[in-house]
């Protein structure tokens, strides 16, 4: 019988995974299944780019895995039974739920926005964690007529994209920032002087030390009592996980993300994988790996690597994940691309101006790229399934390299 390993999810994590699977293992001996609600990619890193009115190209996943062996289930994941092993999907308005049987499970369901439970958040605030919100946002953005406020709350990588892009776009907009503590506090000080000069070039005015209390429809609440005009209110302060997990037997974290080992199996399930937002894995100096591409894709990596080696009773390979840099658009004109320790903080090296927008650009490209060929640049050797799992033999040498956003 074929060993039935299902991936939920396919972002950058859950399709590099299913893919490099595929490539790993003799297609009689496994049945991969990639459940998703959407045929095509989703490229995460450009929904700023897609919520300030520019069209991505679509890359449908039935294109990207022609002749792999892998099979898209389009479908929403409502359920996972991780002590039966199966994953209940509901594949369209009122037809019968499925039930999927699996031997390896694969949980990439990542994140979503997070209101953070601030008040009017949900019913007023526009988001660009998932297409659906950044098409939404795009639609009001579009309607709203010059001089009009737009606000961005959150300071972090996307709240730097989401708002520059959107003044870039619209110079007609009265477009701020508010951010909870100085603007790039985390960054050199060659990458905060670069990224202040380009916000200022860009007309937008930055609210620092400032804390949101409250989204209202015409504006936002600081917690010191004042108010920011605000048409439109774009919310950027961090994602929160897909909740499935929390509803199993899993051993998570406060957040509902699982607990894993350096392979990326689960601690207190060791048939399921988990990788990207959804996981918690560690890194160098014993810190969490954040949630992002730059973390997910060799995630994937190692888990798809760990899953195919003790199936094929070869060395399971074990690699820190570390990081590189930290790659910030800036509309589509400038760039700033912040090199890092392994542990993420940050160098007195930065790329800045045209050069790191370009530097940027390819790595977008290379990361969508690597979804569809996540083995390149490594050796790939399909292995014949060993009943049992077999007994180690010589590693597999590879290492990873955090070249993403």
């Amino acid at each position: 019988m074929q060993h039935r390993i299902v991936v939920l999810g396919a972002g950058y994590t859950g399709a590099v995974a299913a893919g490099r699977l595929a490539k790993r293992l003799h297609r009689e001996d496994v049945a991969i299944t990639l459940v998703n609600p959407e045929p095509d990619f989703v490229e995460r890193v450009r929904l700023h780019q897609l919520a300030a009115g520019q069209d991505l190209r679509p890359r449908p996943f039935d294109e990207m895995f022609a002749g792999t062996g892998v099979e898209l289930e389009l479908a929403k994941v409502t359920s996972v039974d991780v002590d039966r092993k199966t994953v209940t999907v509901g594949s369209a308005v009122g037809a019968e739920p499925e039930e999927l049987a699996y031997d390896t499970l694969v949980h990439a369901l990542g994140s979503g926005w997070d209101d953070g439970g601030v008040p009017g958040v949900a019913e007023h605030a526009h988001e660009v964690s998932g297409r659906p919100g950044a098409l939404r946002l795009r639609d009001r953005l579009a309607a709203l007529d010059a001089g009009r406020p737009v606000v961005v709350v959150g300071g972090g990588l996307t709240g730097l994209e989401a708002a520059t892009e959107i003044a870039e776009a619209r110079p007609d907009l009265d477009v701020a920032l508010a951010v909870r503590g100085a603007l790039g506090d985390w960054l050199s000080q060659k990458g905060r002087a670069h990224l202040r000069k380009v916000v200022d070039g860009l007309g937008v005015t930055v609210h620092e030390h400032t804390e949101v209390a409250a989204v209202a429809a015409d504006s936002v609440r600081t917690a010191d009592g004042s108010s920011i005009p605000a048409a439109v209110t774009v919310w950027t302060t961090g994602f929160a996980v897909h909740p499935i997990a929390r509803g199993t037997t899993l051993e998570v974290t406060d957040r509902g993300r699982i607990v894993v080992d350096a392979t990326m199996r689960s601690v207190s399930h060791p048939d399921v994988y988990a990788v990207g937002d959804a996981a918690l894995a560690m890194g160098p100096g014993d810190k969490p790996l954040r949630m992002s591409c730059a973390s997910g894709v060799p995630m994937a990596w190692q888990a798809a690597d760990a899953i195919a080696a003790r199936l094929t009773g070869t060395k399971v390979p074990r690699v820190t994940i570390r990081y590189f840099q930290q790659c910030i658009s800036l509309g589509r004109k400038e760039g700033l691309i912040q090199f890092v320790t392994a542990d993420d903080r940050a160098l007195d090296r930065a790329l800045t101006g045209r050069v790191a927008a370009l530097y940027k650009e390819l790595i977008c490209k290379g990361a969508a790229w690597g979804v569809a060929n996540p083995t390149a640049g490594m050796p790939s050797r399909r292995r014949h399934v060993v009943p049992g799992g077999g007994t180690p033999a010589l590693p597999t040498a590879y290492a990873h390299r955090l070249d993403r956003v």
